[in-house]
């Protein structure tokens, strides 16, 4: 893997920084540039984890030792605190354990209050009638949402992030949850200008509105947007009085099929299936194809990745980099499909416990099954994640589109020698080395 080369740091947390505007080499407190990168990647790591402890405590449910190491790694990360990098080495990996702990519980509240997700075809056309598109994350809104316009002539729409929830039996009973609108998170400002509909924000991955549509949107709960009416609690009225106030949709019934609601029940239920075409060499490889998507060119290496596959593959897929791949028809090999959607960043978890599942299932260690991890990240959810996976020890994972921006050369050094972490190339070349 080839050098990273950029500024060593950028530091302006406190007065003694140089010149009063930032600290680019060294900070003149003696903290190291590398010292300030780990600090940097503590905190986009807390941030990813704090996204998924917000929406598991929507739903009731909370966990005091996640909330003790919250505050333990932003200390850490004050000035004059901690100048060990080996200390923030491994307050990372501790970040990743405790993102696993988050996302589980996370889980568990989604289940507990939404049912446990099952396979489900969901449209991507136009119903007839008045309409509303929910993004973001927020499970606890969508609901609410459902709930307060049942009855109302007003069909509901997900769009990115929020594809998932039709695989639960909570969310999906509601009728009026009609089909999900577009793909990933950067495509909205063409998708809400394109439809006459109101728009409700619920969480991250909000971008700031064009003015054609920004007097029907609306946001809730951690989002915020200028000159967009803000909903404080989770009274929607005035979402759906605006839907009803708009032309309605001309029936458009065409685009592709989506299938979401791969829940690790769903999977571990094929497991003997699974282990016997295993066995029988049906099944030469799994992949996990996904992450954050991006609109960087570089990006379209995961469909191109996917679509080279052998058919003798399986590829698993969640989070917003799925919109890249879950158009293909892949078939399935003897009744296991070869495309598998597990959900949305939120369901990290359910891809984690896949992994172990396997592992247990053919009696070898997780870095000896055939398995390969084909990551894409955007922002700090990911990073979160990505620490997940290397506290689990997992090994030989291919990251892209580019690497994350905190890396200096040193860390990407510690994450090539002892995590083999390696950066995403020509896809055709990745599936050789891959599968030699």
């Amino acid at each position: 893997m080839a050098e990273k080369k950029m500024p060593e740091m950028f530091c302006y947390q406190c007065s003694q920084t140089a010149s009063g505007t930032g600290c680019t080499i060294r900070g003149v407190c003696g903290k190291e540039p590398t010292e300030a990168r780990l600090m940097d990647n503590l905190l986009l790591a807390t941030k990813g984890m704090s996204a998924y402890l917000y929406h598991a405590r929507e739903l009731g449910y909370t966990d005091s030792d996640i909330d003790a190491f919250l505050e333990r790694s932003f200390y850490a990360t004050f000035t004059n605190v901690n100048f060990d990098a080996e200390d923030l080495l491994r307050l990372a990996i501790e970040a990743g354990e405790m993102n696993i702990r988050t996302m589980r519980l996370l889980k568990q509240a989604h289940i507990e209050t939404f049912g446990e997700p099952e396979p489900t075809k969901v449209q991507t056309g136009i119903v007839k009638g008045h309409g509303i598109i929910a993004t973001g994350h927020g499970f606890k809104a969508l609901s609410e949402l459902l709930k307060q316009s049942e009855g109302s002539g007003v069909n509901v729409y997900t769009h990115s992030e929020l594809l998932p929830a039709h695989g639960y039996p909570g969310l999906k009973n509601h009728k009026h949850l009609i089909g999900n609108l577009g793909k990933a998170w950067f495509d909205q400002k063409q998708l809400f200008s394109k439809y006459p509909v109101a728009i409700l924000g619920t969480s991250n991955c909000v971008l700031l509105p064009k003015d054609d549509y920004r007097d029907r949107m609306f946001t809730t709960g951690p989002a915020r947007l200028p000159r967009v009416k803000h909903l404080d609690g989770y009274d929607y009225t005035e979402v759906i009085d605006r839907a009803l106030s708009l032309p309605e949709l001309e029936e458009d019934t065409g685009g592709v099929v989506l299938t979401t609601g791969f829940s690790k029940a769903k999977i571990l239920s094929l497991k003997d299936k699974i282990k016997q075409l295993v066995e029988e060499g049906k099944i030469r490889h799994f992949f996990l194809v996904g992450g954050c998507d991006s609109p960087l060119k570089k990006a379209q290496y995961y469909r191109e990745f996917t679509e080279r596959l052998p058919r003798d593959t399986i590829i698993f897929t969640l989070a917003c980099g799925k919109f890249r791949i879950n158009d293909l028809d892949l078939g399935d090999i003897e009744g296991i499909p070869r495309l598998i959607d597990l959900g949305q960043c939120n369901d990290s978890i359910v891809a984690i416990d896949i992994v172990e599942a396997l592992s247990e299932l053919f009696g070898v260690g997780i870095n000896e099954l055939p398995l390969t991890i084909i990551l894409s990240w955007m922002e700090q959810k990911a990073v979160a994640i990505l620490w997940s996976l290397l506290s689990l020890g997992l090994k030989s994972i291919y990251l892209g589109p580019i690497i994350p921006g905190w890396v200096n050369d040193d860390i990407l050094n510690v994450l090539v020698e002892d995590y083999d972490l390696k950066l995403i190339g020509d896809p055709e070349e990745d599936i050789r080395k891959i599968l030699q």
